[in-house]
């Protein structure tokens, strides 16, 4: 018998992610030297991770034979006093993507529906289909969340909505007050989920705790994979409601966040200098990048975000002129924007090298 006849059905049409390309796997393939190749493509930090979160682990790793607080205390209680909640409406993930799967597993069942937006994170989309649920995909005009539209698109059936502000890949915002507004107008049988992860690029993150502290389906998370440069280790947060946690850990694994990102997010939080610094210079960068790009000819997408979106007339034959050339960007037809790339804002240097090869190949 087939193992296709043995599977879960859903697992037969559900869709693969598929991450930007490694640095190694474009250097082994084109033939380059992996140390001359920017990745600008899966918005990492150019600036590498938090130097307190290293030395952290390095102090730490003599006691890796140890299993993880597997309720990860320390990290709450000191996330806890940060974001101004209780440690009990905190829940820590492999990444915040975990967090989305949970949401997934908790709320989700087949003919459920979950609502976002057409250029919006595509796990949402993954994860939705993967429990059976159905995708409710709405129009993005210039690229921003239309929180009306969003709104109407409410049934009975409707069980989940994501927003993310900055929104992965348009790089664009809702303010706080839109986004209070539309989730005050939701019925009690929706859960609003705000995905913050690139909320601390912003000069002004919208802040939903009111809105959890009203007894309100909210749900926020963020991630420690940007700005604090931790990707590697894979961890995120989510914060709630109490019993909206309590839920999501009944689904949670054991165990399922590593010691060491446990201690190098512990170890970030502290390092204000470098986050600050991270900030500033991602800000500066992107204007001289974008400012770069129009006198290209180009016209990017205004983010607050470490990215830009951007219009090609041939995008993907800019993105391997790119990549031969040793910067990796992110095409984006799963996004429904064949023709943009999503370029990561990067330093000073990396910027340069790749308006210069924009430049040939624009302006020849």
């Amino acid at each position: 018998m087939s193992l296709e006849n043995l599977v879960n059905k859903n697992v037969l049409s559900q869709p693969v992610y598929e991450p930007g390309k490694p640095i190694e796997t474009v250097a082994r393939e084109l033939g380059l030297d992996p140390a001359g190749i920017a990745k600008l493509a899966s918005n990492e930090s150019p600036f590498g991770s938090s130097p307190k979160a290293v030395a952290a682990v390095k102090a730490w790793a003599d006691d890796a034979w140890l299993y993880p607080d597997g309720g990860c205390y320390e990290l709450k209680n000191k996330l806890a006093a940060i974001r101004g909640v209780a440690p009990e409406q905190l829940i820590l993930g492999n990444g915040s993507n975990e967090i989305i799967e949970l949401l997934g597993h908790t709320f989700l069942g087949k003919g459920d529906e979950v609502i976002f937006g057409s250029q919006a994170f595509i796990v949402y989309k993954l994860v939705t289909l993967l429990f059976g649920a159905k995708p409710v995909e709405i129009p993005m005009p210039q690229f921003c969340h239309d929180l009306d539209a969003m709104a109407r698109a409410v049934t009975d059936r409707t069980r989940l909505i994501f927003i993310a502000s900055p929104n992965n890949p348009t790089g664009t915002a809702n303010t706080e007050s839109d986004l209070m507004e539309f989730a005050r107008s939701l019925p009690e049988h929706v859960v609003f989920c705000l995905d913050e992860a690139y909320a601390e690029y912003s000069e002004n993150p919208p802040d939903l705790r009111p809105l959890i502290s009203e007894g309100r389906n909210v749900i926020c998370m963020r991630t420690f994979s940007k700005i604090f440069g931790l990707a590697g280790f894979r961890i995120g947060y989510g914060y709630a409601s109490r019993d909206m946690i309590a839920l999501l850990n009944r689904i949670r694994q054991p165990f399922n966040v590593n010691t060491a990102a446990q201690v190098a997010a512990l170890a970030a939080l502290d390092d204000d200098r470098f986050i600050q610094d991270c900030r500033t210079l991602n800000l500066a960068n992107g204007k001289v990048l974008a400012d770069g790009l129009r006198e290209l000819g180009l016209n990017p997408v205004p983010s607050e975000a470490n990215f830009l979106l951007v219009e090609f007339v041939n995008a993907m034959e800019a993105f391997h002129t790119l990549q031969v050339n040793g910067v990796i960007v992110r095409p984006l037809q799963p996004y429904n924007l064949p023709n943009h790339l999503r370029l990561t804002i990067g330093t000073q240097e990396q910027n340069l090298k790749m308006l210069n090869i924009l430049s040939d190949y624009l302006l020849p």
